[in-house]
C-alpha cells in the first residue's frame, strides 16, 4: 500500500507542474520591433536535463532523512539528495555540502526569476549563514530533505518558515536561449 500512496502523490505533484501556465516574454530585451518577434523560453536550454532533474527529485519523496546520507538506499541529508540528483541525472558533480554549493560559480537567481531545477538556499539557523538547500520545482515549491526523523518532501518557499530563512538561489543548469517564433 505504501508504494502506490507514493505512486499517487507522484503522479499528481508531476501533473501539477506540467500543467503550470508558461510565460512568454514578446516584449522588452527578447522582441524586435519590425521584425519576426523573438521569444523567450522559460525552461533551461536543455528542457529534458530541468525534468530529468525533476523526475528524479520526485521519485525521492519518501526517502528516510539521514545526516550524511547520499543514496536513496541510505537516505539523505539535504546536500546528499542535491548532490545525488545532479549527478544520477545530469552527470553534474556538485559539492557535497550546501557551504561549498553556494560557493561555486553559478548564477544567482532572484527569487521571482526561479525556473525548475534551481538550488534554493537558507539559513534555518537564523542570520546569513547557509545550512540547508532543495531543489526547486515551480509553483513556488521544492523538494527537500528537512531534518532528523523526516523525509525528503516538498514545501512551498511562501510558507512562513522557509520565506524567513531564504538567502539566495543558483542555476546549475543551462541558461535560457531565445529562438524565433514565426
Amino acid at each position: 500500500m505504501h508504494y502506490f500512496s507514493r505512486l499517487i502523490l507522484l503522479s499528481a505533484l508531476l501533473l501539477s507542474v506540467a500543467c503550470a501556465p508558461q510565460r512568454t516574454v514578446t516584449q522588452g530585451p527578447y522582441a524586435e520591433k519590425n521584425s519576426v518577434a523573438r521569444v523567450a523560453i522559460q525552461q533551461p536550454a536543455n528542457k529534458e536535463l530541468a525534468d530529468d532533474v525533476l523526475f528524479r527529485a520526485f521519485g525521492l519523496v519518501g526517502t528516510p532523512y539521514k545526516y550524511g546520507g547520499n543514496t536513496p538506499e541510505s537516505g539523505f541529508d539535504c546536500s546528499g539528495l542535491i548532490k545525488f540528483v545532479y549527478s544520477d541525472t545530469v552527470g553534474l558533480q556538485l559539492p557535497r555540502t550546501t557551504g561549498a554549493m553556494m560557493q561555486t560559480k553559478a548564477p544567482v537567481v532572484p527569487r521571482n526569476q526561479l525556473r525548475s531545477g534551481d538550488i534554493v538556499f537558507f539559513a534555518t539557523s537564523g542570520g546569513r549563514r547557509v545550512s540547508h538547500a532543495g531543489i526547486y520545482v515551480g509553483e513556488g515549491r521544492f523538494v527537500h530533505a528537512p531534518s532528523s526523523g523526516g523525509t525528503v518532501r516538498l514545501d512551498s518557499l511562501d510558507s512562513q518558515y522557509w520565506k524567513k530563512a531564504y538567502l539566495q538561489a543558483k542555476r546549475f543548469l543551462p541558461e535560457q536561449q531565445l529562438v524565433s517564433n514565426p
